[in-house]
């Protein structure tokens, strides 16, 4: 079997935009910063054989503040410039209650089964509490970024 680091996006790859002391994805791709030190550890990562997979909630295009087409833009930019092998997106809003959005774990226990990876060997790295609970029902280790 396989293991990877999952990782959020908005956060932990990219930098996420403060509004009131909220984090917000970029609303666009020329809003994209990719944050210092990145570049250098997924590369780390993929020379450990580490499979490095983005799990990430895009409610915005449920809430129709951005469109699907902009997130997988910024999604393939981030694939183009970084050593990533998947991105697995939820797109809906928390009121849909489906299992692909975090806290479930749904993201993760689809992409181990489409990857063969081993959960119980695997990391969720987040910057949000949802990030780490999905990690945490999926059986991974997980890492807090404050």
């Amino acid at each position: 079997m396989k293991k990877a680091v999952f990782m959020d996006r908005d956060g932990v790859i990219n930098q996420a935009l403060l509004r009131n002391g909220k984090p917000y994805p970029p609303a666009n791709l020329g809003a994209v910063k990719i944050l210092s030190g990145v570049l250098e550890s997924l590369k780390a990562l993929r020379d450990a054989n580490w499979m490095v997979i983005v799990v990430t909630n895009q409610p915005d295009v449920a809430r129709r503040i951005t469109s699907m087409d902009e997130v997988e833009k910024i999604n393939e930019y981030l694939k183009y410039y970084l050593p990533i092998d998947e991105f697995y997106t939820c797109y809906h809003d928390n009121e849909d209650l489906c299992d692909c959005r975090k806290p479930m774990p749904g993201a993760l226990t689809s992409a181990a089964k489409n990857n063969n990876i081993d959960l119980n060997n695997s990391y969720m790295v987040g910057d949000r509490w949802s990030d780490i609970e999905a990690g945490k029902r999926a059986g991974c280790k997980t890492f807090f970024i404050d």
